[in-house]
């Protein structure tokens, strides 16, 4: 049988982070759920605002309830992207309209659209590590070619200087994610504003933009002493790709949207672009129901405190017993250094004490290891003992 080599390849290998959480079900029917620790899937832990399931519950019992469910325009129903533009103006200035707004099936299936929209034969779209897992699929996927840009490891920034030697004439767009997935820091305003003008001057002397695609799904989950810059602020030809999975704790939901605004290079074609690859891409519309749950909920989070309790018990625990660690400003992830050079290794031997985390060699950052901390804060503190017993066998503190 002829079949695409390419996508038999993508579908056999497993996500790792699924694939760990996969083993936690079944080891949680061996032992008991309450011994197995699962950091290993980027899951909210906690419940939608009252006003989501509220709001649901009005439009089901409404007047509208025929029409919740049915379709829409294929860029989002107009009076919700209205709704939406007037929220985001108040919120981060612009000002948006109804018409710089793509709604999609959330944050994924927005960065597809934007890469099918803007990906040529021979064209890169630089990575800026450690990055999500499946950005090199979404890319290859829509006929671009990923480049990888590894951090400045002292401070989980991107290293301008390796971002500038990786830019060339083939460059059609940069993947900044911010706050980051698995590193859970925030690019700060001089790294971005820094990134800006090294765009802008490589843009000028190839004779082309270079867009910045900003996928934002963590925007909202911040801890004390960190905010997250608006990135349009910084650079004009930006697009904002965006999802309710996290703010709203709505991952299953699949609703997000693609800001392309006014000053970006090449709009209004660039928009059909979008439009045409959410058509072929067969997206048809976003979910309807939750389309217009965004639109009465954006701006608000659920209860994001618990993580930044979590994050603060996880990050001095670890600390204190000589782990090495990457200090958190948002997300729900932690990254700590493996104390054997073979990640994948230091968590086979956690797994021994039922504690389950990937290594970050899938999001390019070898040596490392991811902890998802969206749980309950019993989960964390349970953990903390189990790893000073692993912190033991190296010889740590």
């Amino acid at each position: 049988m002829n079949l695409p080599e390419s996508l038999i390849q993508m579908g056999s290998k497993r996500n790792i982070m699924r694939e760990i959480r996969e083993y936690g079900l079944l080891r949680a029917w061996e032992v008991g759920a309450e011994k197995v620790l699962d950091f290993s899937l980027g899951n909210p832990s906690v419940e939608p605002p009252r006003r989501v399931n509220d709001f649901i519950r009005e439009l089901l019992s409404g007047p509208e309830a025929a029409s919740v469910h049915g379709y829409t325009t294929a860029q989002g129903e107009l009076g919700v992207r209205e709704k939406l533009a007037a929220s985001l103006t108040r919120r981060f200035g612009g000002p948006y309209d109804a018409g710089d707004l793509y709604l999609t099936v959330g944050a994924a299936a927005a960065l597809c659209c934007c890469f099918r929209a803007l990906a040529c034969p021979g064209d890169q779209f630089i990575l800026l590590a450690p990055f999500f897992t499946e950005y090199t699929y979404f890319i290859t996927g829509n006929g671009g070619e990923p480049v990888v840009v590894p951090p400045d490891y002292a401070t989980f920034q991107p290293d301008l200087g390796a971002l500038e030697r990786s830019i060339t004439s083939h460059t059609k767009a940069v993947v900044v994610n911010s706050p980051n997935n698995p590193s859970g820091v925030v690019y700060t305003a001089e790294t971005l504003s820094a990134m800006a003008e090294l765009l802008r001057r490589k843009a000028a002397e190839y004779g082309h933009p270079i867009y910045l695609i900003s996928d934002e799904p963590y925007r909202e989950i911040v801890f004390e002493g960190f905010s997250v810059p608006w990135l349009p602020d910084f650079y004009d030809d930006t697009l904002v790709c965006y999802s309710y999975s996290k703010s709203l704790s709505l991952p299953g939901e699949r609703i997000g949207y693609i800001l392309i605004g006014k000053p970006v290079a090449d709009r209004e074609a660039l928009y059909a672009a979008i439009c045409g690859a959410g058509r072929v891409l067969g997206y048809v519309n976003a979910p309807s129901l939750f389309q217009r749950v965004a639109a009465e909920c954006d701006g608000l989070t659920a209860d994001l405190t618990v993580y930044q309790t979590n994050r603060d018990l996880l990050y001095h625990g670890l600390t204190e017993l000589g782990y090495t660690c990457v200090e958190p400003g948002g997300t729900f992830y932690l990254m700590v250094k493996s104390p054997e050079p073979d990640a994948a290794a230091f968590c086979e031997r956690a797994k021994r004490y039922d504690l389950l985390f990937p290594p970050t060699d899938d999001f390019h950052c070898p040596g490392w290891c991811r902890i998802a901390f969206c749980t309950a804060t019993e989960t964390v503190q349970k953990a903390l003992p189990l790893f000073k017993k692993l912190a033991a066998e190296y010889g740590l503190n």
